[in-house]
């Protein structure tokens, strides 16, 4: 899948997830109020920091989009973990807050409740919540196949973090959604409410769970992350590939967004090389690392002729003429 297609597969699975939250947001609403369950609201809740989000997530998606200018010459790619950033956010205050306060104050609460709307509005979330869900495990599945890496690897060291953020609203609304249904059912049969209170209370700390975890991700992903090992693996295997090229003293690498990454080699070159050569073998590095990595790429290649030479203070970077767009 080319960056492009990637790219817009984000946009179709937000928007369905979205979607999604709109529709089951106002059902648990008006199941909610009509049951008096308690769990029902803090799912509301969770719905409604859920649409919060994908309104981020899109907004992440349009900010990306914008062109590379003076003042961001490497382009806008890391709005979309700014904007992750202050999704989590949303979860954490918006879903959790609001799940713990419903969840305490049911604990107190002696109100006799009418599940039949709630159990309705489970069956409604349960269908539009696990359509959502494979959509986003789908992208996820179909992503981690062009890497060739298992979906859980994938997860992890992916650096699309819109995805994750949708992958992982998805996953906890399926599970929120049980632990709704156990408070609803459990109430029910007990006839105390302090279940629902439970019930809502774990939703919360679901939620923190979710929010701290993605807020990690997000953090590190803003401050900069190398790319994959096995990406890395790849980009020594193309240098050391060129003839002139003795070795490959150093690699650094940084990710400026999910479909951008900087490149930056120092490379052991041969004493016979001539000025001339050095730039064609620039080039040369350039071309074929667009070619296998299907990223824009940013490549910058310091040559020196000793593998012994310590980095100089200031170094003379040779940049390749091309460069990967979409």
């Amino acid at each position: 899948m080319t960056s492009r297609n990637q790219h817009e597969a984000t946009r179709r699975t937000v928007l369905i997830a979205g979607a999604a939250n709109i529709l089951v947001g106002v059902v648990k609403l008006a199941a909610g109020i009509i049951s008096g369950s308690s769990a029902m609201l803090a799912e509301a809740a969770h719905s409604a920091a859920d649409t919060l989000d994908q309104l981020f997530l899109l907004t992440s998606l349009r900010q990306a989009d914008r062109p590379a200018d003076d003042d961001h010459p490497f382009g806008h790619g890391q709005e979309r973990y700014f904007w992750s950033l202050l999704a989590a956010f949303g979860i954490f205050i918006a879903g959790a807050g609001f799940s713990f306060f419903e969840g305490i104050l049911a604990l107190g609460s002696t109100a006799h409740e009418n599940p039949l709307a709630a159990y309705i509005a489970l069956a409604v979330a349960v269908v539009a919540e696990g359509t959502s869900f494979l959509r986003a495990l789908r992208q996820v599945r179909g992503e981690a196949k062009d890497s060739h890496q298992e979906v859980l690897d994938h997860v992890n060291t992916s650096p699309d973090i819109t995805v994750k953020v949708a992958l992982f609203e998805d996953s906890t609304a399926v599970v929120g959604l049980v632990f709704a249904g156990l408070g609803v059912g459990i109430t029910q049969l007990t006839g105390s409410n302090v279940w629902n209170g439970i019930g809502s209370i774990a939703i919360g700390a679901l939620l923190v769970v979710v929010a701290v975890k993605l807020g990690l991700d997000s953090k590190e992903l803003l401050i900069g992350r190398a790319a994959s090992a096995g990406t890395q693996q790849l980009i020594r295997e193309v240098i050391e590939s060129q003839p002139g090229v003795n070795a490959l003293l150093e690699l650094q690498t940084m990710h400026m967004g999910p479909d951008s990454l900087i490149i930056a080699a120092r490379v052991a070159l041969n004493d016979d090389l001539r000025a001339d050569q050095t730039e064609d073998l620039a080039d040369e590095v350039d071309r074929k690392l667009a070619d296998q990595v299907p990223l824009q790429l940013h490549v910058f290649i310091d040559p020196t002729q000793k593998r012994d030479d310590p980095p100089p203070p200031e170094r003379s970077w040779t940049r390749g003429t091309a460069r990967r767009t979409w």
